[in-house]
């Protein structure tokens, strides 16, 4: 004979087991974001590189989905990470040249996270140095330039906190932003490649080399931050690491060629990304904000430029974005060099709004940082076609500029003025144009330029390949 006492216990508990496993799989997951700073695509083990090892971005693919094509808004710092915190491009949240930041009253990314429930705190850079201040973390900590401390001062907070909200935490890396370290922690410079669009002399090299260990400085506090991830949420966690633009060198940050705008990108969710995974979707760091508010379970607004990736987490498309734009005004009057561009998977469309303004940055004005290899590429060019055509090219820049990536992915033949090219360069140059009107860009230009027409730099013409570090 049935006991119908003991059924209704039983069913009473296996109810409550239900609802209490309900709970648990519908409690919101723990987001942990890790931005390097300025760590271009190409310089990682995860992305193909033979020369730098980058075993903690390796462990991340592993676990994760990693992005082939993702890019950044801008490839200066302010702009780049403002456009990321608003899911604006910069020409409408007003932060366009570097070391500019959003208006105050553009909703920013931890207030989304906060309306669902969120502790959102931010250590290191995660907006542009002490900006971070103004975007309303619930605690934001050592953003002063190259703060390194962030880093350990991350991993101790993380290890001692007790609440049981759901927790948001960016943590910002200072690697590999120079100044670079002084040596290059293990790397032979005599064994290092040197890339196409870089002018091989034995200061390129050396400095190669520091530039590689400033990377592994910042793969080692990845690996760091990702273990200490798993060791307080088990599974329950999103992690998701990207660069917020490519590094300080010829070619790269400050510029729209590939070296400057697309950046390394790894998403780690378990239970929701299948491990050891790619994509090649299109997407752009302006996404991360609608991305992080899905994740969350909330829905970000549809004005934004920004749109969720979650269904390329999820497995269920590799198709997001037709064409990525991207958009440079300039960083102090070191660099006063506004431009826009377009790319899709094949073609690259540049305009330069002043041709007549001289391309100039902290590699070829600042003597003593990073970049004073540049001196070694100037003196090269005087006696070899090579380093001149590199050294004119980074410097002179036509109003127009069209590249075949397919064909020419280190972008060094311009083919715009190719009449076989002529409907490719209509298209894409009505894209640009169509875009900065629905953006409201005003083609500011911020600080005085130097124009082609004012004599060269004499920090940039100085030699020698064989000046000391």
């Amino acid at each position: 004979m049935t006991n119908h006492s003991t059924v209704s216990k039983k069913f009473l508990l296996v109810t409550v087991a239900m609802i209490g496993f309900a709970a648990f799989a519908a409690k919101p997951p723990n987001i942990v974001v890790f931005i390097s700073d300025d760590h271009t695509l190409r310089d990682s083990s995860v992305y193909g590189s033979k020369d730098m090892a980058t075993p903690h971005m390796d462990k991340l693919a592993a676990a994760g989905l990693t992005f082939e094509r993702a890019f950044a808004p801008s490839p200066s710092c302010a702009p780049s990470r403002g456009a990321m915190l608003t899911g604006l491009m910069p020409a409408r949240n007003g932060a366009e040249p570097n070391h500019s930041e959003p208006r105050a009253e553009i909703k920013k990314l931890p207030a989304y996270l906060q309306e669902l429930g969120y502790e959102v705190v931010a250590f290191g850079k995660v907006g542009h140095y002490n900006q971070t201040q103004h975007y309303g973390f619930d605690l934001a900590e050592h953003n002063n330039y190259h703060e390194d401390i962030a880093i350990p001062a991350a991993l101790e907070w993380l290890r001692n906190r007790k609440s049981d909200k759901p927790l948001a935490i960016f943590i910002g890396s200072n690697w590999p932003h120079v100044p670079w370290p002084q040596t290059p922690e293990g790397h032979k410079p005599e064994d290092l490649t040197v890339p196409e669009n870089h002018v091989e002399t034995p200061a390129t090299r050396r400095f190669r080399g520091k530039y590689y260990a400033a990377i592994g400085r910042m793969d080692a506090e990845l690996g760091m931050i990702y273990t200490a991830a798993q060791d307080k949420f088990g599974t329950n966690f999103f992690f998701l690491h990207f660069a917020d633009q490519g590094a300080q060198w010829p070619f790269g940050k400050w510029c729209l060629y590939d070296d400057g705008i697309r950046t390394p990108m790894i998403a780690v969710w378990p239970g929701h990304i299948a491990p050891n995974t790619r994509t090649p979707a299109m997407v752009s760091l302006v996404d991360v904000l609608p991305t992080l508010v899905d994740v969350a379970g909330g829905q970000a607004p549809e004005n934004l430029d920004g749109h969720s990736m979650n269904k390329i987490l999820l497995g269920q498309t590799n198709h997001f974005r037709g064409v990525i734009f991207a958009t440079h005004s300039g960083d102090g009057k070191m660099n006063v060099y506004p431009s826009r561009c377009v790319r899709d998977e094949k073609w690259k469309y540049i305009l330069n709004l002043h041709p007549e303004f001289r391309f100039t940055s902290h590699v070829t004005e600042v003597a003593g940082e990073d970049g004073n290899y540049w001196r070694s590429w100037v003196t090269k060019a005087a006696n070899n076609a090579d380093a001149a055509d590199k050294v004119h090219r980074y410097q002179e820049r036509p109003r127009e500029e069209l590249y075949d990536l397919e064909k020419d992915p280190w972008e060094k033949n311009n083919v715009a003025g190719d009449a076989a090219n002529g409907e490719v360069l209509k298209k894409m140059r009505g894209l640009v144009e169509g875009w900065m009107k629905e953006q409201g860009d005003q083609q500011k230009v911020y600080g005085p330029p130097t124009l082609l027409s004012d004599p060269p730099s004499n920090k940039s013409a100085a030699p020698s390949d064989t000046d000391k570090d």
